[in-house]
């Protein structure tokens, strides 16, 4: 009986301290994620960025392929849910407008009519 004993109490402690170890001591650190794992208000930011890059330089199609690394949706998806995010939580009105230009831009815009890139 004591055996078992043992065996269970010694199964017990090695859980214990396995859990210890990987929660406290030594926790996952996430780094390099991919941009499609980003939570509503990272990505809020990231389609913030995006939309001040846009408005620097004008390009489009970068902003688009920029987007498009998130995976979910469109980039006009994208945009407006980020948008409508940025809209509710308080963000500064020249931030909103960026984000407006953006998504109006994107809304007709039409990667078949790029030129081609040589």
């Amino acid at each position: 009986m004591w055996r078992w004993i043992g065996f269970f109490l010694a199964m017990a402690l090695g859980a214990a301290g396995g859990l210890y170890y990987g929660w406290v001591l030594d926790p996952v650190k996430y780094v390099d994620t991919a941009p499609d794992t980003l939570r509503v208000d990272y990505l809020s930011d990231y389609v913030l960025m995006v939309a001040e890059v846009y408005r620097a330089d004008g390009n489009l199609s970068q902003a688009a392929q920029r987007l498009s690394l998130l995976r979910e949706k469109t980039p006009g998806e994208v945009t407006s849910q980020a948008l409508d995010f940025a809209s509710q939580h308080g963000y500064a009105e020249a931030d909103l407008d960026a984000m407006r230009a953006l998504s109006a831009a994107l809304q007709t815009w039409n990667p078949l009519l790029e030129p081609a890139q040589p």
